[in-house]
């Protein structure tokens, strides 16, 4: 799926998609340590915030739901232009009043904003830009979430190769339709995951709960 530069709201697929894309793979990578901490994370990881990327480098990101269908999007990436543009552009403008200013505005005040995307009964929006914008950062920031191709392949890095179980297009599905059985995934992963760190079961288990896509359970 192609993003243009900048991005458009049609540009994002629906944002419980996104979300469970984004979740799955904050899951597969989830340890205890991770979750306690306190200080400055890097990778991709799940919060009572959201859902975040940050690669310590070019780029970061927050999804969050805001309740009844609700989700905000926003982040940066070396490729915004937006911050910079003159005139100023209002990243806000337009936006409903259940953002959270308060974060967004901190954000906005340290030059840290590069843009902001929020969905409201299965519709996105931002705010407008003007004809000269060259990039506002969301393809090199969502790409990776929006191309299901890349979901997959990254995902098959945290799982065992086996001719029996659930293949990573049928764990993907799952988590997509929010039916994701954590036993199904928690047999295929790995013993050590791609970045040499051992898997801890027992947070990856609570991570696929805390993220929502769990299959309702059975009475």
């Amino acid at each position: 799926m192609t993003i243009h530069r900048p991005g458009v709201p049609e540009d994002l697929p629906a944002a419980e998609t996104l979300w469970a894309r984004w979740a799955l793979l904050a899951t597969v990578g989830a340890n205890a340590a991770d979750e306690s901490k306190t200080g400055h994370r890097t990778g991709i990881w799940l919060d009572a915030e959201g859902l975040h990327l940050d690669d310590c480098g070019c780029t970061w990101w927050t999804m969050s739901r805001m309740g009844d269908g609700r989700f905000v999007l926003y982040g940066e990436d070396e490729a915004s232009g937006v911050k910079f543009h003159e005139p100023r552009i209002d990243m806000l403008a337009g936006a409903p009043d259940w953002l959270p200013f308060e974060e967004l505005r901190d954000r906005l005040e340290g030059h840290e904003l590069g843009c902001v995307y929020w969905c409201d009964s299965g519709v996105w929006a931002r705010a407008s830009y003007p004809d000269d914008l060259r990039d506002d950062g969301l393809d090199c920031g969502m790409s990776r979430f929006v191309d299901r191709e890349d979901v997959l392949g990254e995902l098959r890095l945290y799982l065992i190769e086996a001719d029996h179980g659930p293949t990573a297009h049928q764990l993907l599905s799952d988590a997509e339709a929010y039916r994701l059985e954590p036993r199904a995934l928690l047999d295929r992963l790995q013993a050590v995951g791609p970045t040499d760190e051992p898997t801890d079961l027992d947070a990856v288990a609570r991570a696929i709960v805390a993220a929502g896509v769990a299959a309702a359970p059975t009475v």
